[in-house]
């Protein structure tokens, strides 16, 4: 499953990457998050990815039964997913603002943006 899980993140990167270098200030952004769902990826799959049991020790035992999920990657994904989502808003209404100035998403016709 990692092999495959790597291909994607892979593939993930170079479009983000790709989407990054265009002209639109829309495709930029669009990159940008595709970028942080491909590190968010990267993360789960560089912790393992092994099907376990909540990490909970029962009373009276020193260490867990069987095989326990790590929380500690989806705790950074989780908080990473807040701010990614936050970038987003951010993003969305300066691009709006933008546009409404500039009337044009295009980053060489916003680099005078003394109107």
């Amino acid at each position: 499953m990692e092999p495959v899980m790597a291909l994607a993140i892979g593939m993930m990167y170079a479009a983000a990457i790709f989407l990054m270098l265009r002209r639109s200030i829309v495709k930029l952004v669009i990159g940008l998050m595709l970028l942080s769902n491909a590190a968010n990826l990267l993360i789960f799959t560089s912790a393992g990815m092994t099907r376990g049991a909540p990490p909970l020790i029962p009373e009276g035992m020193l260490a867990p039964a069987g095989a326990v999920a790590d929380p500690l990657p989806q705790a950074v994904v989780l908080t990473a997913i807040v701010i990614a989502f936050g970038v987003l808003a951010f993003a969305v209404v300066l691009i709006r603002r933008a546009y409404e100035i500039v009337k044009a998403d295009d980053l060489d016709k916003m680099k005078d943006t003394d109107t």
